[in-house]
């Protein structure tokens, strides 16, 4: 499988890149839009807007910048106070407090 996946042309591996993308980011707003941002940072390290700022950088790396704004329109699917104001909860002391050891033990890597 792995010699398969090395095989590929630049063109498709883009292609099946960007296709995997888009599910994910599909996932996370019309599947789990439950799914907090503040819980994908303790976790992953990343969350929705970290995805729109490297979405943001990556745009730029190929000439055609975006503003803040327009990379988390594309991904949230919708303009972000907008998608804040329909999902977004306050966080909880308990989330605050599991985000700030998150920060401190990757600090340390």
């Amino acid at each position: 499988m792995a010699d398969t996946a090395r095989t590929l042309s630049e063109e498709t591996r883009t292609r099946i890149e960007a296709a995997a993308f888009r599910r994910l980011l599909a996932h996370l707003n019309q599947t789990r839009p439950d799914v907090q941002n503040i819980d994908l940072m303790i976790l992953a390290g990343f969350c929705r807007n970290c995805l729109a700022d490297w979405y943001r950088d990556a745009a730029s790396a190929e000439g055609a910048p975006l503003d803040k704004e327009a990379a988390r329109e594309a991904v949230y699917g919708m303009p972000f106070a907008q998608w804040k104001a329909a999902h977004q909860k306050e966080a909880t002391p308990e989330q605050l407090a599991a985000f700030a050891a998150a920060q401190e033990k990757h600090a340390d890597s």
